[in-house]
């Protein structure tokens, strides 16, 4: 049970009504998140670069009430070309990321120019473009997903996780402007999980002999010792403190950097 404005009412994530956009949603944890809002009743917008990709995570996804929103949200041609297929959005979930291994001193201007544009400014963007809306209507949800790069930087990705740290700042901010609104703004810290492309990340650190189940202990032994989870966490598993974080019983969250990293961000807050 939770206490929400002096009641006592079950715990229910009812997002019925609620429409949703998840950008980078065709695949591992953004497409996680969008069966989870789903499942919670929300209309949810599916967005990836090509029609194709997002055709295919909505025919994976299955039941629900899934849009597809296809288009590159890291210009502002496809900001809105993926808003005007949904209308009138009620959730953002800015989980669209890009990372990889590069040496410190070898990552150029271009680069971290790159990892700003995908990482950050797509996110902005798209704030931007829709909290008037949601403070207009008194009700809205803007998340953006982060990572736990972005308290302890990597070494091997220092680029990755300064854009990762720049979001905790820019959802802090963006929760000031939204201040008293009803729209609640916040960041979500992802500890190391498990997809398709840090399965790739990994082997790309570990011997790519190992079996699978071996190759994750390594990394986590050699990469990641500070996780008190130690294996990685699954999408699904984020995904469900988004469903959370989007739904009207979060109502008093905001300007947070919620943690679900296994433990690993050794410290007490955030």
């Amino acid at each position: 049970m939770s206490p929400v404005a002096g009641r006592i009412v079950p715990m229910r994530l009812d997002l019925r009504g609620k429409t949703a956009l998840v950008t980078g949603s065709t695949q591992g944890i953004g497409q996680a998140i969008a069966a989870g809002l789903a499942s919670a009743g929300a209309r949810v917008g599916v967005n990836g670069r090509s029609p194709e990709s997002v055709d295919r995570a909505i025919a994976e996804l299955g039941d629900g009430d899934f849009v597809p929103a296809p288009a590159d949200v890291t210009t502002e041609e496809g900001a809105a070309a993926a808003l005007s297929a949904l209308g009138d959005v009620d959730i953002l979930v800015n989980n669209l990321g890009i990372f990889g291994a590069q040496p410190a001193l070898e990552i150029t201007d271009d680069d971290w120019r790159r990892y700003f544009e995908v990482n950050v400014l797509s996110a902005v963007r798209l704030t931007r473009a829709l909290l008037p809306g949601m403070r207009s209507r008194g009700w809205g949800r803007v998340l953006y997903i982060a990572s736990d790069s972005a308290v302890v930087i990597p070494a091997e990705m220092i680029h990755y996780g300064v854009s990762k740290t720049a979001l905790l700042g820019v959802a802090r901010g963006f929760a000031k402007e939204a201040a008293g609104s009803g729209v609640t703004v916040n960041s979500v810290i992802a500890g190391p999980t498990h997809t398709g492309g840090v399965e790739d990340f990994v082997y790309s650190l570990v011997d790519k002999q190992l079996p699978w189940d071996e190759a994750q202990r390594e990394f986590m032994r050699l990469h990641r010792p500070q996780s008190l989870l130690q294996r990685l966490i699954e999408p699904e598993e984020i995904a469900n403190m988004v469903v959370y974080l989007s739904s009207p019983l979060a109502s008093a969250t905001t300007g947070g950097a919620v943690r679900v990293d296994g433990g690993y961000v050794d410290a007490i807050l955030p």
